[in-house]
């Protein structure tokens, strides 16, 4: 709430680029963790952090933290080298473009300050202390992420004690532990529970905030779904501009490019250099990618979310919260970004 406020003031006295701006650097000379897998992979590059350690650090992190049938990256043996070869192959420099970011930020403050010199230090202050909050609301992020797989551990262990494997993932707690206690009754339950899930593993991200009767098959045709919420109350939208796409200010900058739309993070190897990275949302497990995209677009997001927070930290233009942007896009699209004023121009 703090940092909304300290935006709209910032954008009454600054405008909405330097506003954005002035509210990147939230890793000040500290380190703020949904940057740390990708400024972790720089510095194993440069021998400054061995592999291990950074397996410690960033480990647990990933694009599907809440899912936990799925195992997070340092289940993979080879997953780390698979990241740091994307990294060499993209010749991503990482400290190229915080070194960037912070010269843009020093330019945005000191237009502020000699516009506003009795303001100044106040407004330093409130920045310093947004940084602060987003610092801790970061790592406290991570450490629970980190707590929480616990319970993967607990499952596979449980899943090898019964002999059903990964099978578990498709029981209650109850039944699994009615399943250690000897009752085997659910089992009879995994097949079609299998089949449901693999029915709807086909389907797009569904809407954050849904409301009323949900069809996802019908909703999923829709050329003009959104991906940010539904509601079942409202007539159909029929798209009238088909030239922009509007959202919220993520990071300011204006680009044009060619679009990339990617489902998940694991298909960021067909992401070019250069390319403008569409997606339904993104959280830590995209961040190694941020650095090769031109751009950012998602569908759901806000000013103070994962997408916006690491492209203004990396300088990185970004549109958030458009609603149907991977609708409306494809592969391939020509866009212009304009990050500092939400929109989103479609080329061709």
């Amino acid at each position: 709430m703090m940092a909304k406020r300290l935006k709209e003031e910032l954008t009454k006295l600054t405008g909405k680029e330097d506003a954005n701006t002035l509210l990147s650097n939230f890793r000040g000379d500290s380190s703020l963790e949904s940057l740390g897998p990708v400024i972790g992979i720089s510095k194993v590059l440069k021998g400054e952090m061995s592999r291990e350690e950074y397996l410690i650090r960033y480990g647990h992190r990933g694009p599907h933290e809440f899912e936990l049938s799925i195992p997070h990256p340092a289940e993979e043996s080879d997953w780390l080298e698979k990241q740091i070869e994307d990294f060499k192959k993209a010749n991503v420099d990482v400290e190229g473009l915080l070194k960037k970011q912070r010269a843009q930020y020093e330019e945005a403050w000191k237009r502020l300050a000699d516009r506003y010199p009795k303001k100044a230090k106040r407004i330093e202050k409130k920045l310093a202390k947004a940084g602060e909050g987003a610092r801790i609301r970061e790592a406290v992020r991570s450490e629970w992420t980190r707590v929480f797989r616990v319970n993967r551990t607990f499952a596979l262990k449980a899943g090898e004690l019964t002999g059903i494997g990964d099978d578990v993932f498709f029981l209650y707690i109850d039944e699994v532990l009615q399943l250690l206690s000897g009752d085997d009754a659910a089992l009879k339950h995994i097949p079609a529970r299998k089949e449901t899930y693999e029915k709807y593993k086909s389907l797009p991200p569904l809407p954050s905030i849904i409301r009323g009767r949900f069809d996802p098959f019908k909703w999923a045709e829709d050329p003009n779904r959104r991906a940010d919420y539904y509601d079942s109350t409202m007539p159909p939208v029929t798209e009238t501009d088909s030239e922009t796409l509007k959202g919220f200010a993520g990071a300011a900058g204006r680009v044009e490019g060619t679009v990339r739309v990617l489902t998940s993070p694991e298909e960021g190897e067909s992401l070019q250099p250069g390319e403008i990275l569409v997606a339904t949302t993104t959280n830590v497990g995209w961040t190694p990618l941020f650095p090769k995209a031109a751009a950012i677009i998602t569908d759901v997001g806000a000013p103070l979310s994962h997408a916006a927070i690491v492209a203004r930290e990396l300088g990185i233009p970004a549109v958030v919260g458009c609603g149907n942007a991977t609708a409306r896009l494809k592969t391939g699209d020509r866009v212009i970004v304009d990050g500092g004023q939400g929109v989103v121009y479609i080329l061709d």
